[in-house]
């Protein structure tokens, strides 16, 4: 059985904070976010928005263009996310309920490459015919929990909401490989505490998120390297393959430092980190249906996903785009 994406939808909120809104009271400028970054603006949830009600905003844009069927046969909810509205209940549960969906729900917590871990799920439990039909959601309201006044991670993040049903497809489609990895010894290089004080190896914890940017930035160059080579591998692929490739969006000079290791075209790549920021679980969704509407992906293409990110954590799949008539 091949297995793959069947429906998409995306949200991310109104609201907007350029680089010169944070010049209004950090000690930055535009031009510093935008060189090292290559951030330009991000989205911010209001107020009386949380992660629950982007990933409701998602599957609402899903059945939008995709009709009230595209639910059918979702018997399981995952919502990656690292900012869940509550430990307990879990995020997920909300959706299921909130779309009276008959469904198994729960949350899942892999730092950015949460989405990235979710299809790979979603694609165990039907290819095991454990589940029909999967609604795979990356949810984030980042903003909640930065520091505004530390300049070096509050310019980084965005918030916003991908949601995807995963589903059989025709052979010859869908996902073709996935890598997911972890090293816990880099769990010091960016953090945010929960309910331990102090992680084992007497490791301090955080209550906003921090990130040793240097050394971050080292490891996502070379995991985004090596697991894009190891996913286009295990796929029977070449990178001349390719044709399209989705990566995480946290940094411009990390994503093109991706595509020139990979010899891909400026044009095969989607970049939209300029305007969302950091969406974290979402950025890759977001990015997949902004890439589609804009026509850059059509049936038969093999497109790439890699992301990095707390853990330390990282994810690539491989897949074959298939565009229902």
């Amino acid at each position: 059985m091949s297995v793959g994406i069947l429906a998409l939808g995306t949200y991310a909120p109104p609201r907007v904070m350029t680089n010169h809104d944070f010049e209004k009271f950090l000690d930055t400028t535009d031009e510093w976010i935008t060189t090292r970054t290559g951030i330009k603006e991000r989205r911010i949830a209001d107020e009386h928005e949380f992660t629950s009600d982007l990933a409701f905003r998602a599957v609402e844009d899903l059945i939008r263009r995709h009709g009230e069927s595209a639910l059918e046969g979702v018997d399981l909810v995952i919502v990656a996310t690292n900012t869940p509205d509550a430990l307990f209940p879990a995020t997920a549960a909300l959706v299921q309920n909130r779309f009276k969906l008959k469904a198994g729900a729960y949350d899942l917590l892999a730092g950015c490459p949460g989405w990235g871990y979710a299809l790979a799920q979603a694609h165990a439990m039907v290819r095991s015919g454990l589940s029909r039909k999967v609604l795979a959601i990356g949810a984030e309201a980042l903003t909640k929990i930065i520091n505004w006044q530390d300049r070096s991670t509050a310019v980084l993040f965005g918030d916003g909401a991908g949601a995807a049903v995963v589903g059989p497809v025709p052979e010859g489609y869908g996902f073709k490989s996935f890598v997911l990895g972890a090293d816990g010894s880099g769990a010091k290089e960016l953090a945010l505490g929960c309910l331990n004080p102090r992680l084992p190896g007497d490791l301090p914890m955080p209550k906003s998120i921090y990130m040793n940017g240097r050394e971050v930035f080292k490891f996502a160059v070379r995991v985004m390297n090596e697991a894009s080579l190891e996913a286009i591998q295990k796929a029977g692929l070449t990178p001349e393959q390719i044709k399209f490739f989705v990566p995480h969006q946290a940094n411009a000079r990390i994503i093109e430092s991706a595509r020139e290791r990979l010899g891909l075209p400026v044009e095969q790549v989607w970049v939209n980190v300029d305007r969302y920021g950091n969406t974290s679980t979402a950025s890759m969704p977001i990015a997949l249906q902004e890439a589609l509407d804009a026509g850059q992906i059509h049936d038969g293409d093999h497109i790439l996903f890699v992301t990095f990110g707390a853990g330390l954590t990282w994810a690539a799949s491989v897949m074959t785009w298939w565009q229902p008539d």
